[in-house]
């Protein structure tokens, strides 16, 4: 349930405290974290200790001690030494250990609460039975936050988020799959969507330390009630989604900004390609050509201004009309009338969702 790494930081800590090496061993003989070399010498005793009757002895020149979960061994604690003060120093090693056993389990107990309240696996009875037994208060205003990162988490990736919340934190970390770390925020009344994308830019910067991770951050909208924090948590993934179609030049994407791209992304793929085959008579508007395409983008970008647009694109105004002119023989629309203009924009939106569907599926 603790990682290698929490038990090798644990007793790190205590050696760098006490000078006396410490080595812990499961169960099954396997060392999972040591302050010392030739751990491999100490593995058979352990597991002789295993079946002995007896909490603590010394044997090879160590003190072994059993660390129980309640009343089920998990793990043999060995200090190096044969003194009184390395038997003590080993009675505050397990006494710690068992006291990360219990905390780790009851954080295990809300993880696997949080995670089946994420994926809407429980009644709505028992939601609010859990979460009084768990103590979480069920009307907080909360928030769902999805960091995506370009590699399989190796648990350090957990471990980075809750270091940056901090141990007296009412927010939940956990993972529903390889890729996601998932953040149940909950959010103070005084705070509002600026704040959220505040704290996005904070997770966005602890990942981005690390010049290999390309990071995307998506949230959902504030929910009042813990019944409603699945809700959250959708959003947050067709934020995702969306975001990686639409805004492929943004890091951060809110829910709540995703314009229409929202309802282009809930159209079936038949219903799209019927759009584009009636607006566009079978043809694509991703197979025009560099320069018509910058065209198309840079007079979208100027609110259909002809004059703004041929000054940023360094072309004579005549030249932008006769582009446009060209454009309209070839489909019919002129981008001058703002129906048209309409039209096409989204029909250039269609095409990109219906490419990205497609490049799911290879």
């Amino acid at each position: 349930m603790i990682s290698n790494q929490i038990l090798q930081n644990t007793i790190d800590g205590l050696k760098g405290i006490t000078r006396i090496d410490l080595c812990i061993i499961d169960t099954e003989g396997k060392v999972l974290a040591a302050t010392f070399q030739n751990t491999e010498n100490y593995v058979k005793a352990a597991l002789a200790f295993v079946e002995s009757p007896a909490d603590s002895q010394v044997f090879l020149g160590c003190q072994f001690f059993k660390v129980f979960d309640e009343h089920q061994l998990e793990y043999i604690l060995l200090a190096n030494g044969d003194s009184e003060d390395v038997y003590m120093v080993g009675k505050i090693a397990s006494f710690q250990l068992q006291n990360l056993l219990v905390a780790y389990k009851e954080r295990f107990d809300k993880d696997n609460f949080v995670k089946n309240l994420l994926l809407d696996n429980l009644l709505l009875v028992d939601i609010y039975n859990r979460a009084k037994k768990l103590h979480i208060d069920t009307e907080a205003r909360r928030v769902v936050f999805i960091v995506e990162t370009n590699r399989e988490k190796d648990g350090n990736e957990l471990e980075k988020v809750r270091g940056l919340l901090g141990s007296k934190s009412r927010d939940f970390i956990t993972a529903v799959d390889e890729k996601n770390i998932i953040m149940v925020k909950e959010v103070p009344d005084h705070e509002g969507y600026e704040e959220l994308n505040k704290t996005a830019e904070v997770l966005l910067n602890l990942f981005h330390a690390d010049v290999e991770q390309e990071v995307h951050i998506a949230y959902g909208t504030i929910v009042n009630e813990i019944k409603e924090v699945s809700k959250s948590y959708k959003e947050a993934r067709m934020a995702l989604d969306v975001g990686k179609i639409f805004f492929e030049e943004r890091n951060i994407v809110a829910y709540s900004t995703l314009g229409i791209g929202r309802l282009i992304y809930q159209l079936p793929i038949p219903l799209c390609k019927m759009f584009i085959k009636e607006i566009f008579d079978g043809r694509s508007p991703d197979e025009f050509d560099d320069e018509t395409l910058t065209t198309i983008n840079k007079f979208f970008e100027n609110s259909l201004n002809v004059s703004e647009t041929s000054r940023q694109l360094y072309i004579h105004r005549n030249t932008l009309v006769y582009r446009l002119d060209k454009l309209q023989k070839s489909t019919g629309l002129d981008l001058r009338v703002f129906e048209d203009a309409i039209t096409f924009k989204i029909a250039l939106m269609v095409v990109k969702y219906m490419n990205y569907m497609e490049s799911l599926d290879y």
